[in-house]
């Protein structure tokens, strides 16, 4: 154990682990991520949603006079 390089061993652990627990935290928006990409079609009709949704909140808000 007198190599310095010894010490950069426990970082590597840490590093490898580290990137384990993130890919395994990741991999829900991933799916979710790969399934919206399979179909633009719903992809681009939830934007639509959205986006009337949007209209609609700031229309009423110009009507109550904010």
């Amino acid at each position: 154990m007198s190599h310095p390089l010894w010490m950069l061993v426990p970082w590597a652990v840490f590093a490898l682990a580290a990137g384990l627990k993130f890919w395994r935290l990741t991999r829900v928006f991933r799916q979710h991520m790969a399934k919206a990409q399979t179909n633009p079609e719903r992809f681009r009709q939830s934007l639509e949603r959205i986006w009337q949704q949007d209209q609609q909140a700031a229309s009423s808000s110009n009507l109550r006079g904010e």
